[in-house]
C-alpha cells in the first residue's frame, strides 16, 4: 500500500537482524531518537516489535514529508510525528532519549559533520543512554571486503566528502563524549553493529 513512498531495499534487507541486536540493546530504554530516518522503514519495523519503546523518528526537512506519510499510515502508538532535525542547524528535541539510532549516515555525512554529530550526543540524550550505529567501517584503516571498497568509491564519485569511516576514530568520538563500545556485532553484508554505553565518570 505504501508503494507510492520511497523505498530502501538495503532497509527491507538488514531490519530483522538490526533488530534482533537492538532487542538486547535498547531492552532497558524507553525513549528512543532516531537520528537520519529516511523512508522510515525502520522506524515502523522497530516501534511494531518494540512496542515498550517510543521510536521517534527524524531526519532533514527534504525527507520529511514522505517520512511524515509513512508513519501516519502507520498508525502506531509509540510511532508520534517524525521531527526535522538537521544535525548541523536544529535544536535538540524536546524528549529524553534513553536511546539514539542511526543508520548507514556516517558515511553519507561529510566528516565534519560526524565529529559534530558526536559533539552533541549528550545534548541529544538523557543520562546513561545507549547509542546504536549501523552502518559499514573500516578497520584498520583498511576495508573489511571488496565490496566495501567499491561502495567506498562510489561514494566519492558522488561526493569526495563521502566515505566509509574507520571504526577507531568513530569510537574515539564517542569516547571523547563518554560513551564507550559495549559491542561491535557483525552483521550482513559487510556493515557492522556498534552499541556504546554512557561512562558518566568520562
Amino acid at each position: 500500500m505504501d508503494s507510492d513512498l520511497p523505498f530502501s531495499q538495503a532497509c527491507e534487507n538488514n531490519k530483522a537482524p538490526i533488530l534482533t541486536v537492538l532487542q538486547q540493546a535498547f531492552a532497558g530504554c524507553s525513549q528512543v531518537l532516531e537520528v537520519g530516518s529516511g523512508t522510515g522503514q525502520h522506524a515502523l519495523h522497530f516501534a511494531k516489535h518494540l512496542p515498550y519503546l517510543n521510536w521517534q523518528a527524524s531526519d532533514q526537512s527534504v525527507y520529511l514529508t514522505a517520512l511524515a506519510e509513512r508513519i501516519r499510515r502507520a498508525a502506531l502508538p509509540n510511532l508520534p510525528v517524525p521531527l526535522q532535525l538537521d544535525i548541523c542547524a536544529d535544536p535538540a528535541p524536546a524528549i529524553a532519549a534513553d536511546g539514539l539510532f542511526t543508520a548507514n549516515t556516517l558515511h553519507i555525512m561529510p566528516w565534519p559533520v560526524v565529529q559534530h554529530f558526536f559533539s552533541r550526543l549528550n545534548e541529544l540524550t538523557a543520562a546513561r543512554a545507549s547509542l546504536c550505529i549501523y552502518g559499514p567501517f573500516n578497520y584498520n584503516g583498511q576495508f573489511s571486503s571488496a565490496s566495501n571498497q567499491a561502495f567506498d568509491a562510489s561514494l566519492k564519485s558522488r561526493d569526495p566528502a563521502m566515505g566509509i569511516r574507520d571504526s577507531e576514530k568513530v569510537i574515539e568520538l564517542a569516547r571523547q563524549q563518554g560513551f564507550h563500545l559495549k559491542q561491535d556485532q557483525p552483521m550482513p553484508a559487510n556493515n557492522r553493529f556498534l552499541w556504546f554505553t554512557q561512562n558518566l565518570q568520562g
